[in-house]
């Protein structure tokens, strides 16, 4: 009977752990996840995979394990415009999108020329939910199926080229000058060529690189980030840092799949992108430091910094506001009929520049 005793303790003992190994694999920090998405990144970035990889780690997190989104970098899902279509009709939850207006007709907030010249004031204007900048992109996002997570940005554009330093306008004379489907960068430039024989060449970003080795095009817009991560600075002798233009583009979501997420998730998501969007900023400025330093030790780049006299001889010749009336204000006034948007936005982005010079200067 002792013997029979034991064996007892022994199965019961063991249906005890079994009962208890069910339990663990059916409790919902061990759940498989209800929701496993994919986000594909549309550019080869590693200062911003880093926050977008944030982002996922963060969400699994958040949600407590209920959703899994695996991230896909460097254009491992296909192109721009083909990861763009795919997130359009929910083959892909998430991606990180330039919103040039032949795909987002609204586009073109993102690049307007000589509207920000720091960090602050891109934090401020892209700000969710009211940035100044952020509510007219959702709106423009929305339109074509998409809503915004948070927005990742590399810093001001400069310009670049492989014949002349350019300290003028005038230097930009018969330069075939590389352009994007970012309507209003492609007319500032205009602009800033106009009289001098300039031509523009559209050439796909992911291309540009092979295009000013091969001579396909002179130059270019450029940004810190870029010359180094996608080594424009090996195909370039000269760069101008102009701060002429602000990068931006934005992570987002198919529309409808997030309409359907439920209220808790998307409150987990929404926490999540914060941290990245905030982490992501950190990144950019601490490297842009760097890329500088490394860029300003490459015997076959130079680098010039124009003085403010030069630099606002360019954004005369810009002619912003007119390009804002051109671009910008027909697609407002159809969204925002009657309210005059285009000067609330100019106004929202003076206001912005004013209040962040203000706080520089009594932090000095």
């Amino acid at each position: 009977m002792k013997k029979s005793g034991s064996l007892l303790k022994v199965f019961v003992s063991l249906v005890l752990l079994a009962g208890l190994a069910l339990a663990v694999s059916v409790s919902p920090a061990m759940a498989a996840p209800e929701y496993k998405w994919k986000f594909a990144q549309t550019t080869v970035r590693p200062t911003q995979a880093m926050s977008m990889r944030l982002f996922c780690d963060l969400v699994k997190k958040y949600s407590n394990g209920r959703m899994e989104i695996k991230f896909y970098p460097d254009g491992l899902m296909g192109s721009h415009d083909e990861i763009f279509h795919a997130v359009q009709e929910g083959s892909i939850e998430i991606g990180n999108f330039a919103p040039y207006v032949n795909l987002v007709p609204g586009g073109m907030f993102n690049w307007m020329p000589w509207t920000m010249e720091s960090w602050e004031e891109s934090m401020l204007a892209f700000a969710r939910p009211d940035g100044v900048l952020y509510s007219v992109l959702e709106k423009a996002f929305n339109e074509v199926g998409m809503h915004i997570l948070f927005t990742v940005s590399q810093g001001s554009y400069g310009l670049g080229n492989n014949v002349r330093p350019i300290k003028k306008p005038e230097d930009l004379a018969k330069l075939k000058m590389r352009v994007s489907s970012s309507l209003g960068s492609a007319k500032g430039l205009l602009n800033m060529g106009k009289g001098t024989g300039m031509t523009a060449e559209t050439v796909p970003w992911g291309e540009l690189y092979n295009a000013l080795s091969r001579k396909v095009v002179d130059g270019c817009w450029s940004m810190w980030p870029s010359l180094v991560e996608e080594r424009h600075y090996e195909v370039m002798k000269y760069y101008t840092a102009l701060d002429w233009m602000w990068d931006a583009n934005q992570v987002i979501i198919n529309k409808d799949l997030w309409a359907k997420l439920p209220a808790d998730l998307r409150a987990a998501v929404e926490k999540a992108a914060a941290e990245a969007e905030i982490h992501q900023y950190d990144v950019q400025k601490k490297a842009i430091k760097q890329f500088i330093e490394f860029l300003s030790k490459q015997p076959n780049f130079q680098i010039y910094y124009p003085t403010p006299e030069e630099k606002a001889a360019f954004r005369a010749k810009a002619d912003s506001l007119a390009i804002w009336e051109e671009i910008c204000t027909p697609w407002l006034e159809k969204h925002y009929p009657g309210q005059n948007m285009t000067k609330k936005i100019l106004d929202g982005l003076t206001a912005i520049h004013e209040k962040v010079l203000a706080e520089k200067a009594a932090k000095k």
